[in-house]
């Protein structure tokens, strides 16, 4: 491949690809509300001659281009979070900015600028005849991500049936390349007790004493060493690999945790003994760990068996931007590849051939980005907990901005990265289908 060539198709599209994300910055998309910036995408697809563009019925943006069976996917979220509090901006966060640099605004990062530099570098791939014979590129404009990561993925490889080979999240990575993430889980726990007036509240049974207990215990497990002398040992235990034999991925990944994240009662009147306590909990669970471990970990604590608590997963159920419901329970399972797999070898040498074999960035971010490895994972979860976690397809991360900004008052990305993620786009999938002779390391 001529890389150089490559790299000229990206730079002579950063003007476009620029106006693209200030368009989508401002279409409001928060999840179950992202139709402007769906058909907004739709639009841009048709423009750069997308095969065949659709919108499904849940309102994900599919674009095709090449007609082949073996589906490469570039996944990216058009939905964002809101903008919090107003007055923590320093500028309107729909309206956005831009410099020389950058790009302002609601969305830059986490995570439209993914998309952009997707849609791009498939156009790039179509300019240069870079899509192998018996290839598709799939670009995946998709919904509620922030809502519920992942189910977007289930709908369409259950409903849509469309079943990539790999798939690339272009969630945020700060010039480097991510090969996983924690999984994580929406826990509820509920305790009950009996009421009473306030003034005898030995007649009654208090509930919220005894989600006091509860909690005592599940902060335990997450701040616990695992001693052979602690009774409840804490989840740091999955780093050692007499617990688990997936402990070196562990390592990589980061440890699990679990926080309380919301609680609720109820109560007859505040003159009253509370009958009932609950409490959210917010678990994320590094390589060894899974759904039934997790919530079986949860219902062996002492309080919970003594009080007879009942421990369930959360469903969510909202109705998508099309009022599809499509209800999934909120497991969002752990996923990664490994170091040697042949998706890592691909974008190494893919990234070392466009750029070195160190993080790229902007004049202000790419003295920082390098003192971090070039291959790394996210801290936050993505639709990679569906594709790869649910349904066994690997997935590896290259996106632009910078995880950072997700959710955060002035986010910003970079022009640079816009660039960088979309050269980088269309050069793997031909490295990736064609001869193998440029990718060194064990191939898997």
């Amino acid at each position: 491949m001529d890389y150089t060539k490559i790299k000229d198709a990206a730079l002579s599209y950063k003007a476009e690809m620029t106006a693209f994300l200030r368009d989508l910055i401002s279409l409001p998309s928060e999840s179950c509300g992202e139709r402007a910036a769906i058909d907004r995408c739709a639009s841009e697809m048709r423009k750069l001659g997308f095969d065949r563009v659709e919108i499904d019925p849940m309102g994900n943006c599919l674009g095709h281009m090449g007609s082949g069976e073996r589906i490469i996917a570039f996944d990216g979220h058009i939905d964002t979070v809101g903008v919090g509090e107003a007055a923590n901006w320093n500028f309107d966060p729909y309206k956005g900015y831009e410099n020389a640099g950058e790009i302002g605004g609601r969305g830059a990062s986490d995570q439209e600028g993914g998309i952009v530099s997707s849609v791009y570098g498939a156009k790039i791939m179509k300019d240069l005849g870079l899509i192998p014979p018996g290839f598709r590129v799939l670009v995946a404009a998709t919904v509620q991500e922030e809502d519920c990561d992942g189910l977007c993925w289930q709908y369409i490889i259950n409903e849509d049936k469309v079943i990539p080979e790999f798939a690339v999240i272009t969630e945020p990575t700060d010039g480097g390349i991510y090969r996983g993430q924690r999984g994580r889980m929406e826990i509820r726990v509920d305790v009950k007790g009996v009421s009473c007036h306030g003034s005898a509240p030995e007649r009654g049974d208090n509930a919220i004493y005894k989600m006091a207990d509860i909690l005592r215990d599940i902060r335990a497990l997450n701040e616990n060493d695992a001693a052979a002398e602690t009774g409840i040992k804490g989840l740091v235990k999955m780093l050692d690999e007499s617990f688990n034999p997936q402990w070196k991925e562990a390592r990589f990944l980061g440890r699990g945790t679990v926080t309380v994240s919301q609680i609720f009662f109820t109560s007859p009147s505040r003159c009253a003994v509370a009958d009932s306590c609950a409490v959210s909990l917010d678990r994320r669970m590094t390589s060894g760990e899974t759904r039934d471990s997790s919530l079986n970990e949860i219902r062996a604590l002492p309080s919970v068996k003594k009080y007879g608590a009942e421990v369930s997963l959360y469903t969510y159920e909202a109705p998508s931007m099309t009022g599809l419901v499509y209800p999934a329970p909120c497991d969002f399972p752990t996923w990664v590849i490994p170091e040697d797999h042949k998706l890592t070898r691909v974008f190494e040498t893919a990234h070392g051939k466009l750029f070195g074999d160190e993080r790229k960035g902007s004049g202000e971010t790419e003295k920082e980005r390098r003192k971090r490895p070039l291959i790394d994972k996210w801290t936050f979860s993505t639709n990679g907990v569906s594709i790869m976690g649910r349904f066994g397809i690997p997935c590896i991360g290259f996106g632009p901005g910078a995880e950072a900004q997700a959710h955060a008052p002035n986010e910003i990305t970079w022009k640079e990265d816009l660039v960088n993620c979309a050269a980088l786009y269309a050069a793997v999938v031909p490295l990736y289908a064609g001869e193998t002779d440029e990718v060194q390391g064990g191939m898997k």
